[in-house]
């Protein structure tokens, strides 16, 4: 009986799986369109009463978020007293904490309290591989659920979810975890798929939860102080499990599996690149979240870490300022979303910074600032609004944390 494998560095996960992709490539002669035909037939297994009922199950999660919004999440934000834009936005952020706490769960359960060894040995999710295998019936239980509920999130993404400035990026990711669930449960790759799943459910829960928390942090016209420190814990704890689920253990466990350790198992495994490549898609849609995106709308995406002990260094002090000097509204001022703006007395940051604005949230849309803390209501930067006015941060007020 074949022991685990040591986890690989990054080097290693480099020079393996180049070498086995470009060895894959050169002995492919008569890799194309009738090569994937044939193939296909030969190896994929998917019913069209699988198909069938995943759609059902798509539906019904389509029908039960309607239903719930309507009669739980919305009633519950009225009776907290939320304010109008965040209770506008928390059936979104419920619904979706709710299902993938309960399917995140259920990978903990299957790696960690039953006889798969995939997380600690992951190149055996290949080991004794064949076509046409049998699921195991908990595995299919998962797949089941997850596939229709991406399936469900394509139209929810589209027609029922806040429309965002990254939404057509998680269009794509939906497509292509949907793909990617299909597919290997159709050729029998459903023992890494239940590992890609687990590393990627547990961010989804971190990030929903943290965001219900700012929704709920002003309740009836009341601060609460709790909720807030919640959710910048979960900022911070966010970042940090996103780098070690999804660009350390993902790459070092999936990613090698598939490129190095499952030609070592099956030489001819079919789909090789097809998979592969539906894997370094997600891989760099993993590290375009995690570097880039700065969007405080953005389903996934909060900022980087450097950004937040860089926002935890210079914010709080400067939040605390403005908590104990008190904040003034001051009027003539109005932006594409009209309201007031918020501003701090002169001086309050110091010497040389003159005036504190706080914009309406659609106003710093699609503006970048040197610091935002998502969870925190206050940025730290230097943009300038449709009047002229250059705003240093803004204080508590009316941004989207």
């Amino acid at each position: 009986m074949r022991g685990p494998e040591p986890m690989p560095g990054y080097g290693q996960l480099l020079r393996r799986g180049y070498g086995s992709l470009a060895a894959a490539a050169r002995g492919c002669a008569d890799c194309g369109w009738e090569l994937s035909r044939r193939t296909w037939a030969e190896n994929a297994h998917l019913r069209w009463g699988e198909v069938l009922l995943c759609g059902l199950c798509a539906l019904g999660w389509t029908v039960l978020r309607r239903a719930a919004a309507r009669r739980v999440f919305r009633p519950f934000g009225e009776w907290c007293k939320l304010q109008p834009k965040d209770a506008a936005k928390m059936p979104e952020s419920a619904w979706k904490l709710l299902f993938y706490t309960v399917s995140w769960s259920y990978g903990c359960y299957l790696l960690f309290f039953t006889d798969y060894p995939f997380f600690y040995d992951p190149p055996s999710v290949f080991y004794d591989w064949k076509k046409g295998m049998d699921v195991p019936t908990d595995i299919a239980i998962a797949y089941l659920l997850q596939c229709s509920f991406y399936g469900h999130s394509i139209y929810a993404t589209a027609y029922m979810d806040t429309w965002r400035k990254d939404s057509i990026v998680m269009l794509l990711h939906h497509v292509v975890a949907l793909t990617l669930i299909a597919f290997s449960y159709a050729f029998r790759y459903h023992n890494v798929g239940i590992l890609v799943l687990f590393l990627h459910d547990i961010n989804d829960v971190q990030l929903e939860f943290t965001k219900l928390n700012v929704y709920f942090k002003h309740r009836g016209g009341v601060y609460h102080r709790l909720n807030d420190v919640i959710s910048n814990i979960g900022c911070l704890t966010f970042s940090v499990s996103w780098f070690w689920f999804r660009l350390y253990w993902f790459p070092l466990k999936v990613l090698y599996a598939t490129c190095y350790s499952s030609l070592q198992s099956v030489p001819n495994i079919p789909f090789y690149f097809f998979f592969n490549a539906l894997l370094l898609v997600l891989t760099l849609m993993n590290i375009y979240w995690f570097l880039v995106s700065r969007g405080s709308s953005a389903t996934p995406t909060l900022p980087l870490l450097p950004q937040l002990l860089l926002c935890n260094a210079c914010c709080l002090p400067f939040r605390a300022a403005v908590g104990a000097a008190g904040v003034g509204r001051c009027g003539g001022l109005s932006g594409k979303g009209g309201g007031q703006f918020v501003s701090a007395p002169k001086g309050l940051l110091g010497a040389g910074i003159e005036n504190v604005v706080s914009h309406p949230r659609d106003l710093w849309e699609g503006i970048v600032t040197d610091c935002h803390c998502p969870g925190a209501p206050w940025h730290w930067g230097r943009w300038e609004c449709d009047t002229g006015t250059k705003a240093v941060a803004s204080p508590e007020g009316l941004g989207e944390g």
